[in-house]
């Protein structure tokens, strides 16, 4: 499939910054406040697609053995994971799915950032792919909840919200049967939610996810139906080490994304690599 959708090459650190942040100030509140979603890959090439949509033409059927066997299995181990306090046990199909999402689990969740910053390390931080375009995807998720069924809409206005919470969703879509009902499946609709603060890795990215509702697709097909919500942003190699950097001394990198021994050890050995 083409490419058809709003898409840039930058040519500097000032210029990516200047998209990145494009379209942030509030007339109404006189603040700088984004209502963008940020994705980075270190391939421009890459197809955006979840864990689920990856796994073909069989993703839609493995979905529901997936999450019932993980939560099946999972049960009696989640109070006794240093990550997951007792108080923080999941309690609805919402917070499941998040959980599966970041221990790894296909789901038909991706991962998004609030953060600019973040969208660029993730862009810029695999050194096997540093020798290749890098690309940011950036969607108006304010914009993109406009095309919602009503009763979705309805809960963020009465919440005051622009993204939606597990919680939120749970009133109306309480689980895997209702996210996939006929009824909402022409739609083929994204929306976006926060999820819990599962870990501080979740805090730190500044993360949310998006999903799908009804049938499970790459992300790819709803972005070029709509190009007026969407940006991909095409970062050149040659840029890379630059951004790379950059965002090191603005202490941007896995040693804070990803609190821990690996994330100390994979930014350590960055650190004393040399680029070709």
């Amino acid at each position: 499939m083409s490419e058809t959708r709003p898409l840039t090459t930058i040519r500097s650190w000032s210029e990516l910054q200047d998209m990145l942040f494009e379209d942030s100030w509030n007339e109404k509140i006189k603040r700088h406040r984004s209502k963008h979603v940020f994705r980075g890959h270190g391939r421009a090439d890459f197809e955006l697609a979840s864990g689920l949509a990856r796994l073909g033409e069989r993703s839609n059927e493995l979905e529901k053995h997936l999450l019932r066997n993980f939560r099946k299995y999972a049960d009696s181990s989640t109070r006794q994971v240093d990550s997951i306090p007792d108080s923080f046990a999941p309690s609805n199909f919402w917070h499941w799915m998040a959980l599966a999402q970041h221990h790894g689990l296909p789901t038909r969740l991706l991962d998004w950032t609030y953060s600019p910053l973040v969208a660029m390390h993730f862009a810029c931080c695999e050194q096997s792919n540093m020798d290749v375009d890098g690309a940011i995807w950036k969607v108006d998720f304010d914009r993109t909840h406009e095309l919602l069924p009503q009763p979705l809409r309805d809960i963020l206005a009465e919440q005051g919200a622009h993204v939606f919470t597990d919680e939120m969703l749970s009133s109306k879509l309480p689980g895997l049967d209702q996210l996939r009902a006929s009824s909402i499946d022409s739609k083929a609709e994204i929306l976006f939610f926060e999820p819990p603060s599962l870990s501080a890795r979740i805090v730190n990215q500044f993360a949310c996810f998006s999903v799908q509702i009804g049938r499970c697709q790459p992300m790819t097909d709803w972005l070029l139906r709509h190009p007026e919500l969407t940006a991909k942003i095409i970062i050149p190699a040659e840029l890379k080490w630059e951004i790379r950097d950059k965002l090191d001394q603005s202490n941007v990198s896995e040693r804070v994304l990803f609190p821990g021994l690996d994330g100390l050890c994979s930014w350590l050995s960055r650190q004393y690599t040399t680029p070709n």
